[in-house]
């Protein structure tokens, strides 16, 4: 009953929250006219999971289907998704992970974007996993990398360094140029692609870190 009661009520209290404390920081968007110019088809949207937070409030306004760790901890994160209007797909790579796969290709094939970690529920932090590749090779979808920084935040002591923005900060929000994947990539290939995804949100990742100083949060 305990159980129950907390997973209705923590995600319900974190999102109120997080709407008013994202509410007062500064963002600037950098390269989102690769948006404009993809209004119609949908895309695979991968990141590094320290970003996961913020994100979850920046593309609350967009149609979204998020891949979320089977886990008992993931079904905080899932209610945490619906509360700002995100459809979910559960599953990790030790974990119902083809029935998550299936509800992703779903949700492309509806029209929808979907997000996919790239480093995954557990890591390692900021090495890429086949997930976000393989929807793309099995739908057409284009990958769009993103990554952010603040002037001001916190970590969660985990495995990624999970960053949370304080209030009133300046966060700088960047979209990575596209990235097409060939259809049906075989093993090798899978692997190349990931290594190019890899690369790509590092460099990303790095760029946006550089305009507050840092190589990394």
């Amino acid at each position: 009953m305990l159980k129950t009661f907390l997973l209705w009520l923590v995600p319900l209290c974190l999102a109120f929250v997080m709407r008013i404390w994202f509410f007062t920081c500064k963002v600037t968007v950098h390269n989102n006219m690769v948006l404009k110019e993809n209004k119609e088809a949908p895309l695979v949207a991968s990141f590094w999971h320290y970003s996961i937070i913020y994100l979850f409030y920046h593309m609350r306004k967009q149609p979204v289907t998020a891949m979320v760790s089977a886990s008992s901890d993931g079904e905080y994160i899932a209610r945490l998704a619906h509360e700002f209007g995100f459809d979910t797909a559960r599953g990790s790579r030790n974990n119902k992970g083809v029935g998550a796969l299936k509800g992703l290709l779903r949700a492309v094939k509806c029209g929808n974007n979907v997000a996919i970690v790239a480093d995954g529920s557990q890591g390692p932090a900021r090495q890429a996993q086949p997930g976000a590749v393989l929807v793309a090779s099995r739908t057409g979808a284009e990958i769009i990398p993103m990554a952010w920084s603040a002037s001001k935040y916190f970590t969660i002591h985990s495995w990624d360094k999970t960053a949370i923005p304080y209030p009133f900060s300046r966060i700088d929000l960047f979209y990575g140029d596209l990235i097409s994947v060939p259809r049906d990539l075989d093993g090798e290939g899978l692997k190349m692609y990931c290594t190019i995804l890899e690369q790509k949100l590092n460099e990303l990742y790095k760029k946006s870190w550089l305009l507050h100083g840092k190589t990394s949060h």
